[in-house]
């Protein structure tokens, strides 16, 4: 599933590189956290090597 916004993109970096050992996990915080707790390395990887470009910096949430 690709990323949604530069944040999402980010976050899932993040989570990534504590999943690979390259980051200490008790230094992710938030979305990050999330993601490092509830996606595989493999789901992580996809979302995070989604393309920058065109993505907003937030998802808009629309209600």
């Amino acid at each position: 599933m690709p990323a949604k916004s530069k944040a999402q993109q980010m976050a899932a970096g993040a989570a990534l590189a504590a999943r690979r050992g390259e980051q200490k996990v008790s230094d992710l915080d938030g979305a990050a956290r999330s993601m490092y707790d509830s996606m595989s390395e493999e789901e992580l990887e996809k979302m995070a090597s989604t393309q920058r470009r065109g993505k907003p910096q937030h998802n808009e949430q629309s209600d």
